[in-house]
């Protein structure tokens, strides 16, 4: 099996919000290592919201905002792919542009190569290109290198009808079709990242990251969150 695992920024910062939080990191390393010694192809995509939110600022130019945000990317997962190898995996990083010796540009064959070789790939960087948020490259890649499912690491334990945080009749799915998501605007990823799913048959799997064990559980059949499917 061949997974891609969508980890917020946010979520790896803890309760501090910013940077980096280690222990959760190492937390969401010894899983993943369980994973991947039982055969499991781990891929891993990082969200940059721990370093940078560009669209929050008026003053910067929205595809400056968007490259800080895809270096900020490149940073957790040189950050994370650190603690992933501490814990005993092997690893990789790959991005869509030169980050001079820190990654190896991105191919599916330069990808399949690592995956064959039992490593974690980390693919950093976003698509390359502004207007697109960490969603669109998780789904994207997933497509490229034939993943069976994207695992989606969330604050939040699944898909619900509303932001449960401020409606708290908020109705959460066990499971629900990407169609629905898309035509009830659920922005459990942005909408590129929806239709990219959708088109290509890419079932998602939403869970929180802080529930004990949740990425092992959610492989091991002891899913808590929401299937989105493609049928």
């Amino acid at each position: 099996m061949r997974i891609i695992l969508k980890l917020s920024g946010e979520a790896l910062a803890g309760e501090k919000k910013t940077g980096f939080d280690e222990e959760t990191v190492k937390r969401v390393a010894l899983q993943v290592k369980q994973v991947v010694d039982n055969g499991t192809e781990v891929g891993i995509v990082i969200g940059g919201g721990n370093f940078w939110r560009g669209r929050t600022s008026e003053n910067i130019d929205r595809t400056k905002a968007d490259q800080i945000g895809m270096l900020a990317t490149v940073m957790n997962c040189i950050y994370v792919s650190e603690i992933f190898r501490s814990v005993g995996m092997e690893t990789n990083i790959l991005t869509p542009f030169e980050v001079g010796s820190f990654t190896k540009l991105f191919s599916k064959d330069r990808a399949n190569k690592y995956f064959k070789r039992g490593n974690v790939v980390f693919f950093a960087g976003g698509t390359g290109h502004p207007y697109f948020s960490t969603d669109t490259p998780t789904v994207l890649r997933a497509i490229e290198v034939d993943a069976d499912v994207v695992l989606l690491a969330k604050s939040i334990d699944g898909v619900y009808s509303a932001d449960p945080k401020k409606d708290p009749s908020a109705k959460k799915y066990d499971e629900i079709s990407i169609n629905d998501v898309i035509a009830n605007n659920l922005q459990v990823v942005d909408m590129t990242a929806s239709i990219l799913a959708r088109d290509n048959k890419v079932e998602m799997w939403v869970f929180g990251l802080d529930e004990e064990n949740s990425i092992v559980n959610t492989l091991n059949g002891k899913f808590n969150g929401t299937k989105i499917t493609v049928d």
